[in-house]
């Protein structure tokens, strides 16, 4: 009996990554991205609210491929992050200030390879990059350096220079991490927190579910921790007299 191969950490890198482009507007941006994802021998593209227009255009051009054809839409990013263990966003903290972990790329790559499930890579729209509350789904930020005097990069190619540095060789393999609630899982504490938050009339609960958000990705819940977490909130608003919607 033939014996199945073991895949290599590359393998496993390149089917769990996902690139996830927020409102995209540009149709020769999103080809480009799609082109960079085809090169490094990734698969996944998702887009969350992309210009109509420039997605029809885009999947519609002469050479269009399956990564085009393949990609899959979503409204939010919520939605579009649900099944990821761990979502990097990629910012200029010139334009603004962010509580999360900024990492260099070189630096989140081995992160990124050591989590065991689904990867999601947010890039914002051409003109905006990622909103705040964007930035709230994520658990890091990574940004590529360059030079202060042209700090922006183009949509492609910032997307090309962090799929590249994924599949680079390592120089030590990363180390094992445990399995992460994936975001959707976290998402429903954030809205269950703050349902209870509210029942109990906390002052601060339209300004409270960003930060509720990130400080349960700072938490690293397991699948398990976040089940758990969940039903001690489905006990509390029962006794509250309401249930977790």
């Amino acid at each position: 009996m033939a014996c199945k191969a073991t895949p290599t950490w590359k393998t496993l890198t390149l089917s769990k990554v996902h690139v996830v482009l927020v409102t995209p507007r540009n149709p020769l941006n999103i080809g480009a991205v799609a082109r960079a994802i085809s090169n490094f021998g990734f698969e996944s593209l998702r887009l969350v609210d992309p210009y109509r227009v420039a997605m029809d255009e885009a999947r519609s051009a002469p050479g269009a491929g399956a990564i085009l054809v393949s990609a899959r839409e979503y409204a939010t990013v919520r939605e579009a992050i649900a099944d990821c263990e761990l979502a990097v966003g990629t910012a200029s903290m010139d334009l603004r200030e962010s509580r999360l972990p900024l990492d260099r790329l070189e630096d989140a790559a081995p992160l990124v390879r050591g989590t065991p499930g689904n990867v999601a890579l947010l890039f914002g729209s051409e003109k905006y990059g990622l909103s705040n509350d964007d930035l709230s789904f994520c658990h890091r930020l990574v940004r590529i350096p360059t030079r202060p005097e042209h700090g922006s990069m183009n949509l492609g190619q910032a997307v090309a220079v962090c799929l590249y540095e994924l599949i680079r060789e390592p120089g030590t393999y990363p180390p094992a991490v445990r399995r992460q609630a994936p975001s959707g899982q976290l998402d429903r504490l954030a809205d269950g927190l703050q349902q209870v938050l509210t029942q109990v009339e906390y002052a601060q609960v339209p300004t409270t579910l960003h930060k509720l958000r990130r400080q349960l990705r700072r938490l690293h819940l397991s699948p398990k921790d976040a089940q758990a977490v969940q039903g001690m909130l489905r006990q509390i608003l029962w006794k509250l007299g309401s249930k977790l919607s």
